[in-house]
């Protein structure tokens, strides 16, 4: 009696909206594949273009705030199943699949089932944000790195750590974080940020709803605290922010409602299939 191999799992990021930004090897992936289980932050035009009508596509979406978000445990049994049923899953995941995402619980869980898995990269939310307003992250002259964080909590970042993030001269960029804004700034002002320091917050990057919003950090508190951003939005903080003006090739959408399809409406990936 001869055993059933597993099939092999290939985690491929997506990109971070427009599907043009899809790698090639993705693209090829995706059309080969026999389940795509995917993020909510997977725009339908990927789907459409490149997954083919007869595969099975499960979406797993997650969304801040929203009881509807599929829980981690139950993503990661979905992944297990299917690998164990077909022989080419394809974990599609928004951005790049090891920024800020659940993958290491996925790995895991694939790793105690001995299931093979591929990891192949996408272009993350920062890079695309960052190309699509024309904001070059480490400009000379303007900063030599790039941290990236996100801030949900207040534990998330220590007091101390935001006497360090206070002092930044480089770029900082905040992923997930755009309800917390004003939380960010006071943070940093109290911490002795200057005042007078740009961010832009970049609004559904890479789409057609894309939508980009200049501040300083003390405009935003005086002005602007309550103002309310589309997610998924991207912060980008740093001098390198102040070139947003100078080098925007991409006009803002007057369009600023949902581009990716918000959890209650998940299902539709099954039915366009």
């Amino acid at each position: 009696m001869s055993l059933v191999l597993p099939g092999k799992v290939f985690f491929v990021g997506a990109g971070p909206g427009d599907p043009g930004l899809l790698a090639v090897k993705a693209a090829k992936i995706l059309q080969a594949a026999d389940v795509v289980i995917a993020d909510r932050l997977v725009g339908m035009d990927i789907i459409a273009e490149y997954v083919n009508a007869q595969t099975l596509v499960i979406p797993v979406g997650k969304q801040g705030g929203s009881s509807a978000s599929k829980p981690q445990e139950e993503i990661n049994a979905i992944i297990v199943k299917m690998a164990k049923r077909h022989a080419k899953v394809v974990r599609l995941k928004g951005g790049d699949i090891t920024i800020f995402s659940n993958i290491l619980d996925e790995l895991e869980a694939l790793v105690s089932a001995n299931i093979p898995y591929e990891l192949v990269p996408g272009i993350t939310a920062v890079s695309g944000a960052a190309a699509y307003a024309g904001i070059p992250l480490t400009a000379r002259n303007h900063s030599t790195g790039v941290r990236i964080l996100t801030y949900y909590q207040t534990a998330a970042i220590s007091n101390e750590a935001w006497q360090e993030l206070a002092r930044f001269v480089d770029t900082l960029v905040f992923y997930m974080s755009g309800n917390a804004l004003p939380n960010i700034v006071s943070k940093l002002l109290q911490a002795g940020a200057e005042p007078t320091m740009p961010f832009a917050v970049v609004e559904q990057a890479t789409t057609p709803h894309q939508h980009v919003h200049m501040f300083t950090l003390e405009e935003f508190i005086l002005r602007q605290r309550d103002a309310e951003f589309t997610s998924p939005s991207l912060v980008i903080m740093g001098r390198v922010a102040g070139l947003y003006p100078q080098f925007a090739w991409l006009p803002n959408s007057a369009d600023r409602s949902a581009y990716f399809t918000p959890l209650q409406g998940q299902g539709q990936f099954l039915a366009a299939k």
